[in-house]
């Protein structure tokens, strides 16, 4: 693998979280578009979806659930098609308050065709 195609998956990395933090729902809703594919999957312990749709509402119920926290991106491990990195989500320069770990895997278009999400730390838990 070349570092160019390490690159894009970073770069794939941020964009998923950058969908994540966004709290317009045009905007975020033309964020999935652009990384995920059409038939994209996202499966972590208390969710499980399928479809450009369902991320954007599953992202939505998580903004709904946390509001006013933001991600922020841990080091990407990449290679081939596959990218595994950490990620916090807390207030803005504040203390994590969860803590999750995610496998992105890219499909042939270059964009999300399904993340693996686990959480490591979640509050009450």
């Amino acid at each position: 693998m070349n570092d160019i195609q390490v690159t894009d998956l970073h770069r794939l990395a941020e964009r998923y979280l950058a969908a994540w933090n966004e709290t317009d729902p045009a905007a975020r809703r033309k964020l999935v578009d652009e990384a995920w594919a059409e038939d994209g999957s996202y499966t972590d312990p208390l969710a499980a979806v399928t479809g450009r749709d369902g991320v954007d509402a599953l992202i939505g119920a998580a903004q709904a659930q946390f509001p006013g926290l933001e991600f922020t991106l841990g080091p990407v491990d990449a290679h081939h098609d596959i990218a595994r990195f950490t990620w916090n989500l807390g207030p803005a320069g504040g203390e994590a308050l969860v803590v999750g770990f995610d496998v992105l895997v890219a499909g042939p278009n270059g964009r999300i065709a399904s993340v693996y999400g686990f959480l490591d730390r979640v509050p009450g838990a």
